[in-house]
């Protein structure tokens, strides 16, 4: 028994394990959701956290662009997504890309970060020549790019393999892919909320191709919908089981949902209290994955804040320009400054480290 102070007795089972170092099972997880002494859960997550980076919070210098909001599927929790014959719908050119990159890219920004919708339109060679263009434009900058969704479909229409295109895409200059798409993976929620996009084994198969090849990426999971806490621990028993194999996933980040402007704005979203609770469970269950980030832009920036305590050990970067939660009612802000970033780490008690996209250290105060 251990000496911790919950108000639900049920945790001292669960601190035991974690404190023995023993592995979460699928029953545990269940169980976290089942209990709502919050601090203590948060207190558990947080032991974890600070046992893996002490009191360093990282942060990148960034810049998201969307190169195209077309998109021929019509998930129920997007807002972002227009048809091509909408009115203010857009395909942006290689080159249009890389002027608004040279606009916009934050002093010092180390990140291009790009994702968008499925047009039927642009094949493999439009993703190959804005790469090939911004490595041109930013020769040291790192090119975050495609979801596993994207490529899918990517090489569905191009008529290749998801190994030809990762290929084409490692020999244009992509340095890394970010992990959204992922949604729920069980097909009983996946197929009410996003019946036309990949399914789980489309998700992971890319990971596959992309980790065998020494490729990083990062791996999400949306939440606050028509999910039950077991499909949300299903999702984190999947990608853990990926990464015992593969071992690729860098960060884990829980994306949570925003429903305005969506076919599923009846819903009331996520509350605080299933946000701070999903951030320390998967930091509980996700033992094999180094990073848990707090996305400040669909949390708040208070509420980011306090996922410092509660297992997220990042809070993302700059960003600059973020289109997709805004148009799903974010009221955050669309980007902010380094030196915001640093004063909001620091005033929720923790020590702001500047990092690549690769979650190397670039600038780490002194007193960490």
């Amino acid at each position: 028994m251990t000496t911790d102070n919950f108000s639900d007795p049920r945790l001292h089972a669960i601190a035991s394990k974690i404190d023995a170092g023993e592995r979460l099972s699928f029953d545990d997880g269940l169980l976290l959701y089942d209990i709502h002494d919050l601090p203590g859960i948060g207190a558990l997550a947080n032991r974890v956290r600070e046992r893996l980076h002490g009191r360093k919070t990282f942060y990148n210098i960034n810049l998201h662009i969307n190169p195209t909001n077309t998109c021929f599927m019509s998930c129920k929790f997007c807002a972002f997504g227009r048809k091509a014959f909408d009115e203010n719908s857009y395909i942006l050119k290689p080159e249009e890309i890389v002027e608004r990159a040279k606009k916009m890219m934050p002093p010092a920004g180390s990140e291009i970060h790009l994702v968008g919708g499925l047009d039927p339109r642009l094949k493999i060679e439009y993703y190959c020549d804005y790469i090939r263009a911004l490595k041109e434009a930013f020769p040291d900058g790192h090119i975050k790019t495609l979801t596993p969704v994207e490529v899918v479909y990517i090489a569905r229409i191009s008529k290749l393999t998801i190994s030809q295109v990762i290929d084409q895409l490692a020999e244009a200059g992509m340095g890394s892919m970010p992990g959204g798409g992922a949604e729920i993976f069980d097909p009983e929620i996946r197929d009410q909320i996003c019946e036309h996009k990949c399914d789980s084994e489309g998700w992971f198969e890319t990971h596959r191709e992309l980790h065998k090849r020494d490729f990083k990426s990062n791996c999400t999971m949306l939440y606050g919908h028509l999910e039950e806490p077991r499909h949300r621990i299903d999702h984190l028993m999947r990608l853990r089981t990926h990464q015992d194999e593969w071992g690729g996933f860098q960060c884990f980040i829980p994306l949570s949902f925003h429903p305005a402007n969506t076919k599923l704005d009846h819903l009331p979203g996520p509350t605080g209290f299933l946000e701070l609770q999903t951030i320390a469970i998967s930091r509980l269950m996700l033992d094999n994955i180094p990073h848990i980030k707090a996305y400040w832009i669909m949390l708040g920036i208070k509420q980011a804040q306090v996922a410092q305590w509660f297992g997220a050990d990042d809070i993302d970067g700059t960003v600059v320009h973020e289109e997709i939660y805004h148009d799903a009612g974010a009221h955050t802000p669309k980007g902010m400054t380094p030196d915001e970033l640093r004063r909001l780490i620091r005033d929720c008690g923790r020590q702001p480290v500047l990092r690549n996209t690769l979650y190397e250290e670039i600038e780490v105060p002194a007193g960490v």
